[in-house]
C-alpha cells in the first residue's frame, strides 16, 4: 500500500472572535450548572450528581480558556504591532515610501 501525500498545503487556521466564544461557551456551562443546582436531590437519587459536577468543572475550566485565549489574542495584537514597526523602518531607512520624501 503506497503512503498517503498531501497534493496541496494545508490552508492557514480560521482566526475568528476566539475571545467571544471561550466566553459564551463558560457562560453557558455556568448557566448549566446553575439550572440543574435545584434538582440535585434528583440527581443524587438516580445516581447522575456528575451532570452537575461536569456543568461546574466546565465553567471552570472555562474560566482558564478566558485567561489563556485573553493572553494569547494580546500576544498576536503585540507581535503584529512589532511586524508593523519594523517593516516601517526597514521602509524608511532605504529612502523608499518614507514619508515626507518627494519622489
Amino acid at each position: 500500500m503506497e503512503k498517503w501525500t498531501p497534493k496541496h498545503e494545508a490552508p492557514e487556521p480560521l482566526e475568528g472572535p476566539v475571545v467571544a466564544t471561550i466566553t459564551g461557551g463558560t457562560i453557558l456551562w455556568f448557566v448549566l450548572f446553575l439550572v440543574q443546582l435545584p434538582f440535585y436531590g434528583w440527581f443524587d437519587d438516580h445516581g447522575h450528581t456528575w451532570w452537575v459536577w461536569t456543568c461546574l468543572a466546565g465553567a471552570g475550566l472555562g474560566l482558564i480558556g478566558i485567561w489563556y485565549v485573553r493572553g494569547r489574542d494580546a500576544a498576536l495584537k503585540r507581535h503584529a504591532a512589532l511586524r508593523e514597526a519594523a517593516d516601517a523602518a526597514v521602509k524608511g531607512e532605504g529612502g523608499q515610501d518614507a514619508p515626507g520624501t518627494a519622489g
